[in-house]
């Protein structure tokens, strides 16, 4: 019998890794910007918050590779972890825009080397044949820290406050030790010996920025974009998360199965569908149509969790395994990119106009992306 998938060597490091980091990045991505908010800033101010996060996140995964080539991986990978955690105190100090900016800027800088390692690990750890299952466990141990933590995240500040989550946010810290054990299986990936094929991993790349925009829009301004309390909050913000990290999971074996590209246009029309309805259901925040809220975000989360997955698989099918890790570098940064601009331009589109055109600017985004979920390609 084929041993699990999730026992193969390093993997159960990964997963574990994977989930404390994601843990304190999850519980604070909804909450951050509301602190901001209980401390004056506006719609733009609150966007502002995570596409700090994001820009400096991508600044990071650009620099990773030269990163791990300078200081090698147990260094690297053990400060991520720190520089994601430890930051995240200064929320208890001030709601005031400009130290939150420069926290998420740190919590940026460390989450930026947990995503390009972490993906291009999963690549490195598990054979092609069944990297979709791997692929599909790493990320139900990114998705699960969201389904408990995204949603919970504005009902816990309304009730206790912004004290726990920001504990939560600094798990991270945790992940040192299984980041320093994992580091000694990594320095196996061999170095490049020629350029990486950068311009085949773009299509792939502009799906996925496409996909996190929309969920990013969503997870940032789920608690400001209507007027139905916190528990219409938390109830969109399971659907999205709970829709996402189903089919993550999925994707990744039917992927395996059937390959990635089937399902990819199918899931962009979804997740455009899925924002026009939330667009729809916000016209008057103080009259919100919950179950088009609640609809689409379901469809947005199903479309942001199998795409990540799907887009993953692209990317890696586009090179040989010496550019893993500028593959994972590539597709980290069209998620957080995508991510952020969920954060400042929707942000942006919302103060000048409304969440409901800016929602529906998002769903436009993924429309314009069909073209590429139909060509076809290396996979």
């Amino acid at each position: 019998m084929t041993p699990s998938v999730a026992r193969s060597p390093g993997m159960p490091r990964l997963l574990v890794l994977t989930a404390l980091a994601f843990a304190g990045y999850a519980a604070l991505l909804p909450v951050a910007p509301l602190l901001a908010v209980r401390g004056g800033a506006d719609a733009f101010g609150a966007g502002l918050v995570n596409g700090v996060l994001l820009a400096c996140t991508v600044v990071t995964q650009l620099a990773v590779p030269a990163l791990l080539r300078r200081f090698g991986w147990t260094a690297v990978l053990v400060a991520g972890m720190l520089l994601l955690g430890l930051p995240t105190a200064g929320f208890f100090l001030s709601d005031a825009l400009a130290p939150i900016l420069l926290v998420s800027a740190l919590r940026g800088l460390g989450f930026g080397i947990l995503t390009v390692t972490g993906s291009a690990l999963v690549a490195e750890l598990v054979e092609p044949a069944r990297r979709g299952q791997a692929v599909g466990l790493y990320g139900l141990a990114i998705a699960l820290p969201q389904v408990l933590f995204v949603p919970a995240g504005p009902w816990v500040v309304e009730e206790f406050g912004f004290a726990p989550m920001i504990v939560v946010g600094l798990l991270p810290v945790l992940a040192a030790w299984p980041a320093y054990r994992l580091s000694r299986m990594a320095e196996r990936v061999p170095e490049p010996r020629r350029r990486a094929p950068y311009a085949r991993m773009l299509p792939p790349m502009a799906l996925l920025l496409a996909a996190t925009l929309a969920g990013g829009a969503l997870i940032t301004f789920a608690a400001q974009m209507h007027d139905g309390g916190a528990g219409l909050t938390v109830a969109a913000l399971l659907c999205l998360t709970l829709a996402a990290a189903f089919t993550r999971w999925w994707a990744g074996i039917a992927a395996d199965r059937r390959g990635p590209r089937p399902f990819v246009a199918p899931l962009v029309l979804i997740t455009a569908i899925g924002m026009a309805l939330v667009g729809w259901s916000v016209r008057e925040p103080a009259a919100v149509v919950a179950p088009l809220l609640l609809a689409g975000a379901t469809l947005v989360g199903i479309g942001y969790g199998a795409l990540q997955n799907l887009t993953l698989l692209l990317t890696f099918a586009t090179v040989d395994r010496q550019h893993y890790g500028a593959a994972s570098t590539m597709w980290n940064v069209g998620f957080d990119v995508g991510t952020a601009l969920g954060s400042v331009v929707i942000g942006a589109i919302a103060a000048g106009a409304s969440f409901s055109t800016a929602m529906l600017v998002g769903g436009a985004v993924s429309l314009l992306t069909v073209p590429l979920a139909l060509r076809r390609g290396r996979d």
